[in-house]
């Protein structure tokens, strides 16, 4: 009986280990880019492959260590709707993100970008039809919900490794 209850105060102080109050990440988190940009993705089936980027910092600026924090985005081709490519990164696990602390510089990269055969990487970039493209990062910690911390342009720039 002694065990069972022991058991059972354990298992609830692991479930409310991540209560606390939640953190309105739209005001707690503060996201700078440091730059943004096209990274040179290497030669894909014999031609240069240039995808979008952006590289952010990221700070906690709430009074509670966020834990499991993630990033992700979604890259859109100019004005489409529809997202073109992404990426998904943990920022910090089960550790968490301490309050006052920045993490970064982090690389996002689109899988989706553009293939040229017969131009260099900086001629790509100046192609008639090269189309601009955008980002938009969400961030969440724990179990909470996405939640949209903002659309950045990318840079018409090759961005350094």
């Amino acid at each position: 009986m002694l065990r069972a209850a022991v058991r059972s105060v354990l298992i609830v102080a692991v479930l409310c280990a991540g209560c606390g109050p939640t953190v309105d990440l739209t005001k707690a988190l503060q996201i700078d880019v440091l730059d943004s940009g096209w990274f040179d993705a290497g030669i894909v089936n014999g031609q240069n492959k240039l995808v979008p980027a952006i590289k952010i910092a990221v700070k906690n600026n709430s009074d509670q260590k966020l834990v499991v924090l993630q990033i992700n985005s979604g890259f859109r081709h100019g004005g489409d709707a529809e997202e073109w490519g992404n990426a998904f990164l943990t920022v910090a696990g089960s550790d968490g993100l301490a309050p006052g602390a920045t993490a970064g510089p982090l690389l996002l990269k689109s899988q989706n970008g553009y293939t040229g055969t017969d131009q260099s990487r900086q001629e790509m970039l100046k192609n008639t039809q090269f189309v601009d493209a955008k980002v938009q990062l969400s961030a969440k910690y724990a179990s909470l919900q996405w939640v949209k911390m903002g659309e950045y342009p990318i840079e018409r720039k090759l961005l350094e490794k």
